[in-house]
């Protein structure tokens, strides 16, 4: 199975180091991010998870749950979370999927071209890429993005992602390099007179490149 953006996430119940837990019941109503990698106690994991977890407040900001994925099981993800906290400064409250029979990897195909699973594995073997889902409250898939295992990536880039996400679902989309607070476009399909009369003003730069204020 290969997920697409739109596609509605498998519905599968995994074991975590806080429990077994039923994706669509865990994502509810809110925003989440599932993102895996390819082993405990390794380098470049250790930052990003540091990272997610120094992002704790701005996720629960934006009604959004965090879950990460790993070949390891559960005990040895309760210890590596001490060193993610040292490495990090902050506690990763967040679970951690133990995928050991690679069943979560396969369903939303966070595997590489070639990956085996070998007594005493490596990160190099049956390694998870740096994989990252975006899921809406609906359950479906709204951003991924795929890095290997060499790169570590740029979670403040993924916060920026999900603002955006969440201004595009008000009924907008958002130019290169938007933040918070600054304008939106209007989407091609909506007229400038419904734009003006849901969003105000128009500021038209191009006959199909028009801003507005960001919605609340």
């Amino acid at each position: 199975m290969v997920l697409r953006i739109n596609d509605t996430i498998p519905n599968l119940t995994v074991p975590t180091d806080h429990g077994e837990i039923n994706l669509h019941d865990w994502v509810g109503d809110s925003w989440a991010i599932i993102f895996s990698h390819p082993k405990d106690f390794t380098p470049v994991c250790t930052t990003e998870f540091g990272a997610v977890a120094q992002l704790g407040d701005e996720w629960a900001k934006r009604n959004t749950k965090v879950l990460g994925v790993s070949v390891d099981g559960v005990e040895d993800h309760k210890k590596w979370k001490v060193d993610i906290e040292a490495v990090g400064g902050s506690r990763p409250d967040f679970a951690i999927v133990a995928d050991a029979g690679l069943e979560m990897a396969k369903a939303f195909d966070m595997l590489p071209a070639e990956y085996v699973l070998p007594d005493g594995r490596t990160p190099a073997d049956s390694a998870t890429v740096r994989s990252v889902f975006i899921i809406g409250p609906d359950k479906q898939v709204k951003l991924m993005m795929t890095y290997p295992m060499t790169v570590g990536r740029n979670f403040a880039e993924i916060l920026r992602a999900l603002d955006g996400l969440q201004m595009s679902a008000k009924g907008v989309a958002t130019p290169a390099d938007w933040a918070v607070g600054e304008d939106v476009i209007v989407p091609p399909a909506v007229t400038t007179e419904d734009a003006e009369n849901k969003f105000g003003a128009v500021k038209t730069v191009l006959p199909y490149l028009r801003y507005v204020n960001a919605p609340n």
